[in-house]
């Protein structure tokens, strides 16, 4: 896959940290941009439309969260990856990113090669073989039509529940996505009635159930993703 056209924004504070990430994205033939703090990520995103944007938690003036809160709510940046960077203690913080619409985070201290990789793979999640065309997501052997509400696996059709379906469509319209228990909520209960993160893990093993084991993955204490493993 050809980077030369994607474009990168680092935000954080730390210079050290900038310098390493920047030079091994680029090196990896990326676009990248730099800023030092959330308000100044959310103007300089404004400005350069990146593909991804990598942001630190803790930061003066605007803190990482705040920044993808602000940014997720502009319909510009609805579908751009936001990937954090977070200390391994810190699984409160993991748990709040993917809360204001994080794709993925970067534990620290961070390791060149696999941070490059996890990018790459990030950034490749748009040619993974998924295609969404009118509410239709098509993904491995998988196809969900969300008008019809019908699913088919290999060809043969798959008969869900009406939340079921809706909780498959939330998961694989976005692969490699992690969705917290309260985005779930959010996005399929919504306020409408009293639901339980029990209710959550009765539908996820419904459709494991339904469809096997290798498309829903479980991210221990932080919720679900669709993954082709």
């Amino acid at each position: 896959m050809s980077t030369a056209k994607q474009k990168i924004l680092i935000v954080d504070d730390e210079p050290d940290i900038l310098e390493l990430i920047e030079y091994n994205l680029k090196k990896e033939g990326y676009q990248v941009y730099l800023a030092s703090n959330g308000q100044e990520g959310v103007a300089t995103a404004k400005k350069i439309h990146p593909d991804l944007i990598i942001l630190d938690i803790m930061m003066p003036k605007m803190d990482g969260i705040e920044a993808c809160r602000l940014m997720r709510a502009i319909p510009e940046f609805k579908h751009t990856f936001m990937v954090f960077l977070t200390a391994r203690s810190e699984e409160y913080s993991e748990i709040a990113g993917f809360n204001v619409g994080a794709d993925d985070y970067i534990a620290k201290p961070i390791k060149p090669r696999a941070l490059v990789s996890r990018i790459n793979a990030i950034l490749r999640r748009n040619s993974s073989g998924e295609e969404i065309v009118d509410n239709k997501v098509e993904i491995g052997d998988l196809v969900i039509d969300r008008e019809a509400y019908l699913v088919f696996q290999g060809g043969a059709k798959v008969v869900l529940a009406k939340k079921e379906f809706e909780l498959l469509y939330l998961l694989a319209s976005k692969p490699g996505k992690v969705y917290t228990r309260e985005s779930i909520l959010k996005n399929i209960w919504e306020d409408s009635v009293v639901v339980t993160n029990r209710t959550i893990d009765v539908h996820i093993r419904k459709l494991r159930e339904k469809l096997g084991e290798n498309y829903v993955t479980t991210v221990k204490g932080v919720g679900y993703k669709f993954e082709l493993s």
